[in-house]
């Protein structure tokens, strides 16, 4: 295991500290939290009794191979706590997510929790938010061309995900993403708002005021942030 990989275990496992027996979890997507779906797998198997919501498919089918109990938000719309990932994380604790592509659902579930608990590791702790990585954009497909103009007029380089194959990626939602870069973000509730007057796009991948704490994973130890 490389040292990224470590510093994302490390987040983990001190996330897993935070989960109560009868807990209703909000099970983010991505390679970080497959380190938070191990270790709570280890402790249902120890006798902890949580239930989960997972934010993807993929997160779904791991939860159900470590033999994770699994519901929906219709049956619990209201959790207890949240785990997630984070592509970047400002002073704030205002966040970037959607590399995995599942940042619509990711947002529903940080929402309907009491907190929403976030692992990184350090490379993803940033000094504003955009300076790293692209912010993607959800966006129902009959819009894209007509969206991708708007994003660019909002200065962004804006480029439709795609598959291997070419084919445009497709959310578990059954939309389209953009991955736009517009630079470090001076203000990104004004973005945010910007972004989400055009009329085909349902969201962004900025979380914004949402983090409850954040776990960062460094080489030897965690740090807790709080807002």
């Amino acid at each position: 295991m490389d040292e990224r990989e470590r510093m994302k275990q490390l987040a983990c496992e001190r996330a897993a500290q935070e989960v109560r027996d009868g807990m209703t979890l909000g099970l983010g997507t991505g390679s970080t939290v497959y380190y938070f779906l191990q270790a709570l797998g280890r402790l249902v198997r120890e006798g902890l009794h949580v239930t989960g919501v997972p934010t993807s498919v993929q997160t779904a089918h791991m939860a159900t191979e470590l033999a994770i109990p699994l519901t929906t938000l219709e049956a619990q719309p209201h959790l207890d706590l949240a785990i997630d990932g984070a592509d970047e994380v400002d002073p704030y604790l205002n966040l970037i997510k959607g590399a995995g592509g599942a940042l619509l659902r990711e947002k529903i579930i940080a929402a309907s929790a009491s907190r929403f608990l976030v692992v990184v590791d350090e490379s993803k702790i940033v000094p504003q938010l955009g300076t790293r990585y692209p912010l993607p954009v959800e966006v129902v497909p009959f819009g894209v061309t007509p969206t991708l103009r708007a994003l660019e007029a909002l200065g962004a380089q804006a480029t439709l995900r795609r598959e291997a194959s070419g084919q445009p990626w497709v959310s578990d939602n059954g939309n389209a993403l953009v991955d736009c870069r517009f630079g470090p973000i001076a203000d990104p509730a004004a973005l945010q708002q910007a972004l989400l007057a055009i009329p085909a796009v349902v969201d962004t991948g900025l979380f914004l005021q949402m983090t409850s704490l954040v776990m960062v994973g460094y080489a030897e130890d965690v740090r807790v942030l709080h807002p």
